[in-house]
C-alpha cells in the first residue's frame, strides 16, 4: 500500500470517528428549518401586521450603546452551542431543545399572527459609530416578527445552560459574566428600540415555561429515573 493510500485512509478513519463521536451535531439541522422559514417572514411581513405597543415603550430612550451587547448575542448563542456540541453532550441535548422549541414557536406565531412595530427613530440625534452600527442592523433587520423576543428567549436559554452545567461550578467567573451578559442583551433590546417590552415579558415568560420543561421535569429522561450528577456534567 503506498504512503498516499495509507494516509488517506487514516483521514477517511479520522473523519469517520469524528463524525461518530459528535454525530448528535446533526441536531443543528434543525436551521436548515429555521433559516429559510425566518427569512420568508422577514420578506412577506413588512407592511401589513399587527402592531405590537406598550405605554411604557414611549418612556424609554434610544441609546445606541447597547448595540454592543446586541450584536454580542450572536456570538453568546454560538459559542455556547458549539461548547455543549464538543465538551457536554447532555447539555447539548438540552440547550438545543430548550433553543428550538422556543425558536419553532416564534416562527408559528409570526406565521398565524404578523406582527411589528413603529418604535424606531426616525431621525438621530448623535453620530457616532454606534449610531452607524444601528443604522446597520435596522437595514438588515425589519421590524417586524417581534414575540416572543428570540433575542431575550435564547440569552436566558443559554445563561440556563451555563448555570446548570456542572462544567462551570466553580467558574464564577464565567458564570457571572454570563449572567451579566444576558441582561445587557435583554435591556438591548427595548434601548435599541428592536423590540417592546411586550415582546420581553413574553419571552421571560416562555423562557420560564421551557426551563421547567426542559430542566424541572427533564424531559430527555421522561419516565426514567433522575440522572445522576455524573451524567448531567458527561463529558464527550
Amino acid at each position: 500500500m503506498k504512503f498516499s493510500e495509507r494516509k488517506q485512509m487514516t483521514f477517511q478513519q479520522k473523519t469517520y470517528a469524528f463524525c461518530q463521536k459528535y454525530k448528535h451535531s446533526l441536531l443543528l439541522l434543525y436551521l436548515l428549518l429555521y433559516l429559510p422559514w425566518f427569512t420568508y417572514l422577514e420578506k412577506t411581513v413588512t407592511k401589513h401586521f399587527h402592531v405590537i405597543h406598550m405605554p411604557i415603550d414611549d418612556k424609554i430612550p434610544f441609546i445606541e450603546y447597547f448595540i454592543v451587547p446586541y450584536l454580542l448575542w450572536f456570538a453568546y448563542v454560538a459559542a455556547a452551542v458549539l461548547y455543549f456540541l464538543l465538551k457536554n453532550k447532555y447539555a447539548f441535548y438540552k440547550l438545543c431543545a430548550f433553543l428550538f422549541v422556543g425558536m419553532t414557536v416564534f416562527l408559528v406565531i409570526s406565521t398565524v399572527y404578523p406582527n411589528g412595530h413603529y418604535l424606531r427613530p426616525s431621525v438621530f440625534e448623535r453620530d457616532n459609530i454606534f449610531v452607524d452600527l444601528v443604522k446597520g442592523l435596522y437595514l438588515a433587520d425589519t421590524p417586524t416578527n417581534l414575540f416572543p423576543s428570540i433575542h431575550v428567549y435564547n440569552s436566558i436559554g443559554v445563561n440556563i445552560a451555563i448555570w446548570r452545567c456542572q462544567d462551570f461550578k466553580k467558574k464564577k467567573f464565567i458564570r457571572y459574566g454570563s449572567a451579566i451578559l444576558m441582561i445587557s442583551i435583554v435591556l438591548s433590546t427595548m434601548f435599541l428600540k428592536q423590540h417592546s417590552v411586550f415582546d420581553v415579558i413574553t419571552g421571560i415568560v416562555f423562557s420560564a415555561f421551557m426551563y421547567t420543561v426542559v430542566y424541572t421535569r427533564d424531559i430527555l429522561n421522561a419516565g426514567k429515573t433522575e440522572p445522576s450528577l455524573e451524567e448531567q456534567a458527561w463529558r464527550i
